[in-house]
């Protein structure tokens, strides 16, 4: 795993008054030999690989790239208030991106890649306001894309590899779907009833006036129809009978 023991002493890098005015370079103590510190570092910062030819005292960058180091992104690099740039890829490093790490404000470039993270990428992210590097390439990472700000200067190049993340600038379109607020619901639900009840009285009235227009077209194209012809006859004779009888009981009672 990452060296978190040697990470919590950079104490510099957590307060601002530890600095003093001025940055100096690594030299020696001994007056007899004098001078500052011939070795040179190689880092990459921001993409780019860089030679340092001298070293500064404190410097604001850490490099951990290219090791086989395995387990989480410790939290305390949220810490490093003073943190410029941080290179962690090609590494074994697994798990989630550390929502702390959006409080390093003056955070300029930040490279994850190659490595085996998931989950999503923290929106807090996005209020880093000098972040101009942004790299978490081939990683297992899923969600949508923070927005906004240094985030939409940042190329597909820097996702690649991430089959789950959607949302500009990758392709792949993000599904989501936005509930109607509370207050919404509560208010249109009266209005939704009625709405209903409108819709099976105009459904109703539909099909009745097409079933009639079906029934007209017919009769009119064959004539009347034999069972049509039939019940009328046969309800006028019951009428006709019924008169009839009704007419004879009241002679009846007459006569008597």
């Amino acid at each position: 795993p990452l060296p978190v023991r040697y990470i919590n002493s950079f104490k510099a890098m957590i307060n601002l008054e530890k600095i003093g005015s001025t940055l100096s370079y690594m030299g020696v103590n001994n007056p007899g030999i004098g001078g500052f510190y011939t070795y040179s570092i190689g880092i990459v910062m921001k993409g780019q690989d860089m030679e340092l030819v001298k070293i500064f005292t404190m410097w604001m960058i850490i490099d951990l790239s290219n090791n086989q180091f395995e387990g989480g992104i410790p939290e305390v690099f949220g810490k490093l208030n003073l943190l410029k740039g941080l290179n962690l890829s090609h590494n074994n490093l697994n798990g989630g991106i550390p929502t702390l790490i959006g409080n390093l404000t003056s955070f300029e470039w930040l490279d994850l890649s190659s490595n085996r993270l998931s989950g999503t990428i923290p929106n807090r992210l996005a209020d880093l306001s000098f972040l101009s590097s942004f790299n978490v390439s081939e990683n297992k990472l899923h969600g949508q894309i923070p927005q906004g700000k240094q985030f939409n200067t940042f190329g597909n190049d820097s996702y690649q590899g991430n089959k789950g993340l959607c949302g500009f600038p990758v392709s792949k379109g993000c599904n989501i779907i936005e509930p109607p607020p509370p207050n919404v619901l509560e208010k249109d639900g009266s209005k939704s009833n009625i709405t209903f009840g409108w819709k099976v009285v105009l459904i109703g009235y539909g099909c009745g006036v097409v079933f009639g227009m079906s029934v007209g077209y017919v009769v009119f194209q064959t004539g009347k129809p034999k069972w049509l012809v039939n019940l009328v006859e046969i309800q006028h004779e019951k009428k006709r009978r019924r008169k009839s009888k009704d007419g004879s009981r009241s002679n009846g009672r007459r006569r008597i």
